[in-house]
């Protein structure tokens, strides 16, 4: 793909992800009931939605979980030694990801609904790693030297750590601050875990990044973000408050890449 070609198309993602029209389609996404081949009664939905995430066959990838973190911390080491060198490698492992969040964290096989997908987490997760593939593709991201304010963002770098730490016990939903989560927790095969990770690299670099992606990923991160505080916070505060403490990295990263990637002055870069 040339060069003329690949600004085109920057040119037309960003008019698209900037459009009333694509905000609505992605409101709409989330009306998307869940599917399940035994079926349930529309009532059930939330409780449907509940057990799918509990039960996502991600849990019985549990002897893959140190890879996931190990591949993601070279990487980023990667990109610290050799810049531009190593992003094509990210963003292909970032686009990798999500694809395996989408089938991974929205697919669950239970004894009371059969196997059922989340429809609407399966949609936004494949979108956002259409957009890392693409970008893996044309090579937008700068990652040759950090941003200009590169320095105000390591609140982000600490938010993202926790998350990609994960320091819960999944039996209990307590906290857990056993080191060892840092290469054993689930954290690595976590859309709500690695997406801070992902933006808080992309500002680092902000605002030589890929906008289109910077955009998607925060958008979708700030709505599953959203959602988590909704469930975790509101819904069932007494068991899940310290996985709502998890998610929200997820929460105010994604807000804030967001904020910075429909700002004025990136909309005028070549």
């Amino acid at each position: 793909m040339n060069r003329k070609r690949q600004v085109q198309i920057k040119d037309s993602l960003k008019r698209i992800t900037g459009r009333w029209w694509f905000f609505l389609a992605l409101v709409l996404v989330q009306f998307i009931p869940p599917y399940t081949s035994k079926g349930y009664n529309p009532i059930e939905t939330g409780t449907v939605i509940q057990m799918l995430l509990g039960q996502a066959i991600v849990y019985s990838w549990e002897s893959w979980y140190p890879l996931f973190k190990i591949i993601p911390i070279g990487l980023i080491i990667g990109l610290i030694l050799y810049g531009e060198k190593s992003s094509r490698i990210f963003s292909i492992y970032a686009g990798i990801t999500y694809l395996l969040f989408a089938f991974l964290q929205s697919i669950a096989i239970t004894e009371a609904y059969g196997w059922g997908v989340i429809m609407s987490n399966l949609l936004m997760f494949l979108m956002v790693a259409l957009f890392w593939f693409w970008e893996a593709a044309v090579g937008e991201n700068d990652f040759s030297h950090p941003g200009k304010h590169s320095q105000w963002n390591y609140w982000a770098l600490l938010l993202a750590l926790f998350a990609f730490w994960g320091p819960i016990d999944l039996d209990t939903m307590a906290p857990d601050f056993s080191p060892a989560y840092i290469l054993t927790s689930g954290s690595g095969l976590a859309f709500c875990m690695m997406t801070p990770v992902y933006l808080t690299v992309l500002l680092f670099f902000y605002p030589r990044v890929n906008i289109p992606v910077l955009r998607m990923t925060a958008l979708i991160g700030l709505i599953i973000g959203l959602y988590n505080v909704l469930n975790n916070f509101i819904l069932l505060p007494e068991v899940l408050w310290w996985n709502g403490i998890l998610h929200l990295p997820l929460l105010f990263i994604s807000l804030y890449a967001l904020i910075l990637a429909y700002r004025k002055s990136v909309l005028q870069r070549p």
